[in-house]
């Protein structure tokens, strides 16, 4: 009896339709990110700082109604664990970048301990920015939230580019490495800068890496709390940009 019952529930899993396993996490070197789906779209969405929470809760909220694919860090926190240190999860996309950010936010680490972290990213890098990044074409949109320190005005200086449509609210605005999308963005009532050539000074950022593998991308920059300000760079982004 128990035979024919393992052999009926065979038969029965045998013929339903197969569905291809999708992760619900993405990790580099321990550091793990939410993933959000809807539909089939060449747009991606990502998320790195968990203390930005206007920008985590855009996220969770536009992807109910656009179809495309999300990234959102797991953290509350700026920073995130790394072997045992701390790292600023934007500034872990090249070596040398997180090398730089590894010793400013960990104070009298061993050269033991900083090359073991890097190695580990060395190690899974290539991965997860691969999976990450939108395909051919596509489009890698970041949101950030910002406090008193950062505005637009710390980007003028290198950027390629500016268009200041609304000097008023310095903190607010975009960031594009793709000259197209800027050219289009900078048609909206929103502050944008364009970043087409790679800054000297590699701060492993993620638009940096996007700038030196010509994908495109931009980033929406909000204060933090300002979810409306946010939500209308984002919806202007959805329905301008090819």
């Amino acid at each position: 009896m128990s035979e024919f019952l393992h052999r009926r529930d065979w038969l029965t899993t045998a013929f339903l339709p197969f569905w291809p396993f999708r992760p619900r996490h993405q990790k580099i070197a321990g550091i793990r990110f939410d993933i959000i789906r809807h539909g089939r779209s060449p747009h991606r969405y990502f998320h790195v700082h968990g203390n930005e929470i206007t920008a985590r809760e855009l996220l969770r909220e536009h992807m109910k109604k656009h179809k495309g694919t999300g990234f959102t860090v797991q953290s509350l926190e700026r920073q995130v664990p790394l072997a045992g240190l701390e790292i600023d999860p934007n500034r872990m996309f090249s070596r040398i970048g997180a090398h730089r950010n590894l010793r400013r936010v960990n104070p009298g680490l061993s050269e033991a301990s900083l090359q073991n972290a890097l190695v580990y990213l060395d190690r899974e890098r290539e991965k997860f920015v691969k999976a990450i990044l939108p395909p051919e074409g596509g489009l890698l949109i970041a949101l950030h939230n910002n406090g008193p320190g950062y505005s637009v005005h710390t980007e003028i200086p290198i950027s390629d580019e500016v268009s200041l449509a609304d000097p008023d609210n310095p903190r607010e605005f975009m960031l594009a490495v793709n000259r197209a999308d800027f050219d289009i963005l900078k048609t909206s009532p929103f502050n944008v800068v364009l970043q087409d050539k790679a800054p000297p000074d590699d701060d492993g950022s993620l638009s940096r890496l996007c700038t030196v593998l010509g994908v495109r991308y931009v980033n929406i920059e909000a204060r933090l709390g300002n979810l409306e300000g946010q939500r209308r760079m984002l919806d202007f982004i959805e329905s301008k940009l090819p």
